[in-house]
């Protein structure tokens, strides 16, 4: 297996602040990397991208039709109000996990529940509806929830939350001693180890052909629990930066996209509960190991 080293590279955190105007947002098929030279702008919050997300809510029942309507109108002529989903399209919670598993017990969902009702998600749901003659919306009404309900069981706790979709690899030589983020592209795994063991691991995804996610030994540089990329500006929630402004850190859009997307050059991960408590483990100075 080919590997490549690199120097380590400590920077102190101003040095780091402005790398950082090079860290990765969300590629999308034929974009343009940004140009390294491009003004770094201060870090602003801004909304995750939600794919497919849809435009307008549905009217709660109280805005379906005026008080004056309701009274003159007998309960045979009353338009219904509108069913409010249980989930959509763009929630991200515990509940959405449970759904992506028992779609993935119906065998409508093949990737493992990450708890972002993205466009995966969306299209399962869609399918389930047409299934057993419900309305195709791709969101989860009462109606749809009860009947994937009784149609699958309570998913257990390894279905809920699996090791890790893709098989970790075998770890590199580098990652055998002490604290590290072994990262491996083959594989497409991260495992946080201690002394040579596997604390835990999670599925990642890296950068594309034209901005790759560099290989080699670092240590982590500094962190930031909230970030927002200064060129991209979308979200990089916990994140450990590593090289130059590439960083481990949650991808909503690797959540809801999985490998159809790619990173500019960052470590994305796209189970943010097991990041956020890496995130807590990880230490400035920890190593970092890329390799293939």
């Amino acid at each position: 297996m080919h590997r490549q080293r690199a120097i380590i590279r400590t920077l102190g955190l101003a040095t780091a602040v402005a790398f950082a105007a090079t860290a990765c947002g969300p590629q999308h098929p034929g974009s343009a990397p940004a140009a390294p030279s491009a003004p770094v702008a201060s870090p602003s919050a801004s909304a995750s991208r939600q794919d497919d997300k849809p435009g307008t809510a549905s009217p709660s029942p109280s805005e379906s039709s005026s008080p004056s309507a309701s009274a003159s109108a007998s309960p045979s002529q009353s338009e219904a109000p509108a069913v409010k989903p249980v989930m959509a399209n763009g929630d991200e919670n515990d509940q959405v996990r449970e759904l992506q598993a028992r779609l993935r017990q119906l065998k409508l969902m093949s990737s493992a529940p990450t708890g972002f009702y993205g466009s995966k998600t969306t299209a399962a749901v869609k399918s389930f509806q047409s299934q057993h003659g419900l309305g195709a919306t791709g969101a989860v009404d009462e109606a749809t929830w009860q009947k994937i309900q009784g149609l699958s069981r309570k998913p257990t706790e390894e279905e809920l939350r699996p090791p890790t979709t893709n098989e970790v690899a075998a770890p590199d030589p580098r990652c055998m001693q002490g604290r590290v983020m072994c990262i491996s592209k083959e594989s497409r795994t991260l495992a946080w180890m201690i002394d040579g063991k596997v604390v835990s691991s999670m599925d990642v995804r890296f950068g594309s052909e034209n901005t790759p996610t560099r290989e080699g030994l670092f240590q982590v540089e500094w962190k930031a629990k909230d970030w927002t990329s200064t060129i991209y500006h979308t979200p990089m929630p916990y994140s450990m930066f590593f090289s130059q402004g590439q960083a481990v850190h949650y991808s909503a859009d690797f959540a809801a996209r999985g490998y159809a997307g790619a990173s500019h050059g960052c470590v994305n991960v796209r189970d943010k509960a097991k990041l956020s408590a890496l995130f807590d483990q990880v230490k400035v100075g920890d190593k970092v190991v890329v390799y293939w």
